[in-house]
């Protein structure tokens, strides 16, 4: 019996971090540009698909749920 596993391809933006090339922090009053950062159904994107670095990962996971709670930004996108 052979299993077949679907598999993503992750197809990662660029090496280098844009907050970290920007050096810029996220932060929650900036909504429009944490809304590049979420999925379709707007979830939390990795950092291997955002290319973002691992601590600015962190602040941005904190900047999102901010945003969320202060209404902002959607927790969730019903399609």
């Amino acid at each position: 019996m052979i299993k077949k596993t679907k598999r993503k391809i992750i197809i990662p933006r660029s090496r280098v971090c844009s907050f970290c090339k920007s050096k810029t922090i996220p932060m929650w009053e900036d909504y429009e540009k944490l809304g590049e950062f979420l999925s379709p159904r707007s979830r939390i994107l990795s950092s291997q698909l955002t290319g973002v670095c691992g601590r600015h990962q962190r602040k941005l996971a904190t900047s999102i749920k901010q945003a969320r709670h202060l209404a902002l930004l959607p927790f969730i996108t019903i399609e």
